[in-house]
């Protein structure tokens, strides 16, 4: 079934075809009448070929020529005809009398078209007096068994996938493909397209073609599914004569039986047509198309691949950009730029486009220019995509005044939320402005309740906050990916709910976001990078490093993106003790400091950021802008959702610079908003808990109540911290077992020991040379480069460890790291074990 080009390969034959020649060979005086069918390409010749061969080597005469009578044939020959389709009626009634006859062997190959009456008077003798055999393309495993035989390429399955996608297992192409895949340098690996020499090898097979056969491979070339009345339309042909021009090109072999064109094929009839048959084809399928009202994207996407879609017309360019605008904003993007070189200046549009998909260098730079010479109505939808760009990039003030400008109520809702994350808040919106019939839709609901939950954020309940953003948050959902947002409902929810300890809702919220691609792919970073706050913030640090490396690993991200970026990688060293990569961190997290304007939805980087600084000890580059945020939090008249979380990093950040009086003034003001919720009231007892034991005052009861809380409010790495904060500064043997235990549990690693008793306070801090082979331990060095490190012994390294292990009293290794993790966390684990001196009444 194999065309003989490649001698170094058999013939690849499924079971019937074999079996026949297989019984010729045993028997080749048996009778013979054979139907031989297929496409072009299939393998007909290859297999008469070969069947030739089977008898030539029995001493039987193989006669190829139809003689005129049937009494002109040698009774004892073999009749081979190839391509009997090609033969006139008289010639094609001798076979069917020599079939009919029973007295001759003969074997009969035609294509499937043209099938004249007396080819299907054959055909019908065949099926009846003898059997038909119908040549398929090859099936994977046949394309491997071809393959295999062939010298550099042999059995890898990356060249088979190759050769059987281009090909659809065509056994011509197939062996074109092959020939030349043999003269590709096999360390160079597979080429990305086919070679152009097999391109070349279809010019023949094209040129023959009659030109309404030539037009309909074009129009198929593009991709796409076309009905019949389309193709009708397009060939100016009826449809059932469509139907017939349909069957004589598969029986070239060109089209596959589901009517569709190989990759190879494909390609070829792209490369190999005339560009201006190529450009009125696809012009006049564009135009049938957008007439039927029917999707342009598909076929324009088609012709883009080809690389021609610059011939297809600018308005149905347009029509396609907008098609692919809510789930391929950057083809959007480009398809809008391509109609704009063909005359057709997709302006705002393109703007839209390009912020959508996250270029926002492009969509600034073009709404700069239409903001300027554009016409009124699109100078509006400009200053929205500009405003749009501006508050991703922190120029929330300038993106405020943009949307105010711009008009509509979504806008006015985006300019109200800018404001109060600034701390500049603007009037609601006149009810007698012109705009007040805008309609009502999902986009304008959601960003009037987006407003209105940020501003219940800063001054009313957290709850009722919250249900607002998630209600915003959910109309969003069905339609959301192709509207532009300075920020999603979803991600203002989650903010809120890790404000006030919700973790599940944030989670729920977010995964929801991410699944819908609310925002399109400019706010699919700012979703995951909440994602992963929310794991760091449960203990799942490995989770949230993946996650994280995921956004960080495409596209630059902008400002906002970028401080929340940082502050998830300082929080997961320190949450590691991760010293080193907490100093390779520092300096481009106090860049994205700088490049982001503090306001009210970055509080929380700012705060691990905080952390991070205190324990580097450089605290002080980090102090202009906290005061930023206290000045901000003051102009809202400190809101107890937003000042929470801010103030609890502060706490941490004060613990590491042993700054006492700074711990009292943030555990004072947890305290005073404890009654604003549960989670204020959680960690307002932690802080004043945390606090007493740095004093010296460990209540064993007291503090697991308190770490417990925090876990079940999400803060698990916290709560794990504190037990074990606390358990390294009691001299009650009982009480430290106790809280290393609970420590252990929350932090989730093994929660038994083995019940010895160890020593106090002082004998548990850790030597100078102990932290420094605590540090590498965590840091996951062997005992032999810890020691190349310190320039001491393997030995002494396991000596210093083994004495750890035991005065922390742990069970195992795990439970060492995960205790030395606590312990390292904090600098002031590292003094002389003096507690702080008691507070001094006010």
């Amino acid at each position: 079934m194999i065309m003989s080009g490649v001698a170094e390969c058999p013939l690849v034959l499924d079971a019937e075809p074999r079996a026949l020649l297989d019984a010729v060979a045993a028997d080749p005086t048996g009778p013979l009448a054979l139907g031989l069918t297929g496409p072009g390409g299939h393998g007909r010749t290859a297999y008469l070929h070969e069947l030739a061969g089977v008898y030539t080597r029995a001493g039987v005469t193989v006669q190829t020529d139809v003689p005129e009578r049937d009494v002109d044939l040698d009774p004892d020959a073999v009749l081979l005809v190839d391509d009997a389709h090609l033969l006139d009626d008289a010639r094609l009634r001798t076979l069917h009398g020599l079939v009919a006859g029973r007295r001759h062997r003969l074997a009969v190959s035609y294509r499937p078209w043209p099938r004249t009456e007396a080819l299907v008077e054959l055909t019908d003798a065949l099926r009846r007096d003898g059997r038909l055999i119908l040549l398929t393309p090859f099936a994977r495993a046949r394309t491997a068994a071809y393959l295999a035989a062939v010298p550099r390429l042999g059995r890898h399955p990356d060249v088979v996938d190759f050769v059987h996608t281009q090909t659809g297992g065509l056994p011509r192409h197939v062996e074109w493909l092959v020939g030349a895949l043999r003269e590709h340098d096999p360390t160079a690996g597979l080429p990305t397209e086919p070679p152009r020499q097999v391109v070349l090898q279809f010019g023949p097979d094209l040129e023959h073609l009659a030109p309404e056969l030539r037009r309909l491979l074009i129009a198929l070339a593009a991709g796409v599914p076309l009905p019949v009345d389309v193709l009708a339309a397009l060939l100016d042909r009826a449809p059932a004569d469509v139907d017939e021009l349909v069957t004589e090109i598969r029986a070239t072999g060109l089209v596959g039986a589901d009517g569709r064109l190989t990759p190879l094929v494909r390609r070829a009839v792209t490369a190999l047509s005339p560009a201006a048959d190529r450009t009125e084809v696809w012009r006049r399928l564009t135009e049938l198309q957008a007439t039927r009202g029917a999707p342009v994207l598909p076929l324009v996407r088609s012709l883009l691949a080809a690389g021609v879609a610059g011939e297809c017309p600018a308005a149905t360019l347009e029509a396609a950009a907008e098609e692919a605008l809510a789930t391929e904003p950057a083809l959007a993007a480009q398809l809008f730029a391509t109609a704009t070189t063909a005359g057709r200046p997709a302006g705002g549009r393109h703007a839209w486009a390009a912020a959508l998909a996250g270029d926002l260098d492009l969509a600034l730079r073009l709404s700069d220019r239409l903001l300027t010479t554009a016409p009124p109505a699109e100078r509006a939808e400009a200053a929205l995509v500009a405003a749009t760009a501006l508050a991703h990039r922190g120029q929330t003030d300038r993106s405020v005044e943009l949307y105010r400008w711009s008009g509509g109520a979504p806008a006015d809702a985006f300019a109200a939320v800018g404001a109060l994350a600034t701390a500049r808040p603007v009037a609601r919106p006149d009810p007698g402005r012109a705009d007040r019939d805008d309609p009502p839709t999902l986009h304008a609901s959601a960003a009037r309740l987006m407003a209105d939950g940020v501003r219940e954020s800063v001054h009313g309940p957290p709850a009722a906050a919250l249900s607002t953003l998630v209600q915003a948050a959910a109309l969003l959902e069905p339609d959301g990916r192709a509207v532009l947002l300075p920020d999603s409902p979803a991600a203002l929810a989650a903010l809120t709910a890790v404000h006030c300890g919700e973790l599940d809702i944030a989670e729920g919220v977010l995964d929801r976001a991410l699944s819908s691609g609310t925002g399109g792919p400019l706010l699919a970073p700012r979703h995951r990078l909440l994602r992963a706050w929310i794991l760091m913030v449960r203990g799942r640090t490995t989770d949230a490093a993946e996650q994280l490396a995921e956004v960080t690993g495409g596209r630059p991200l902008e400002s906002r993106d970028l401080l929340f970026a940082a502050g998830l990688t300082l929080g997961i060293a320190r949450r590691a003790s991760d010293l080193g990569a907490l100093q390779r961190g520092w300096v481009p997290a106090l860049e994205a400091v700088v490049r982001h304007p503090v306001d009210l939805f970055t509080l929380l980087p700012l705060g691990e950021l905080a952390i991070a600084g205190a324990r580097l000890g450089d605290l002080g580059r980090l102090q202009p802008y906290l005061r930023a945020a206290r000045q901000l939090l003051d102009r809202l008249d400190d809101p107890p959702l937003w000042r929470t979380p801010l103030h609890w990093s502060g706490l941490h950040a004060a613990i590491l610079t042993e700054d006492p009086a700074a711990a009292d003034h943030h555990v004072a003001a947890l305290v005073g908003a404890a009654g604003h919720s549960r989670y204020a009231a959680v960690v307002a007892a932690a802080a004043e808990c945390w606090v007493e034991v740095l004093r010296g005052t460990v209540d064993p009861v007291r503090v697991e109540a308190a770490a417990r809380g925090l876990h079940d409010t999400g803060l698990c790495w916290d709560g794990a911290r504190l037990a074990g904060q606390a358990a390294i500064r009691t001299s009650d043997r009982r009480a430290m077992t106790t809280l290393l235990d609970c420590a252990r549990t929350l932090q989730g690693g093994s929660a038994t020991g083995d019940g010895k008793p160890a020593a106090g306070t002082t004998a548990q801090r850790l030597s100078d040379r102990e932290r420094e082979v605590a540090e590498l331990v965590v840091a996951g060095l062997t005992y032999r480069e810890i020691g190349d490190r310190l320039f001491i012994s393997a030995k002494t390294v396991e000596h210093h460890v083994a004495r750890m292990r035991a005065r922390l009293n742990c069970a195992n290794r795990p439970d060492l790291l995960a205790l030395l993790r606590t312990i390292l966390a904090d600098r002031s684990s590292s003094t002389t074990g003096q507690p702080w001196p008691q507070r001094t009444a006010p």
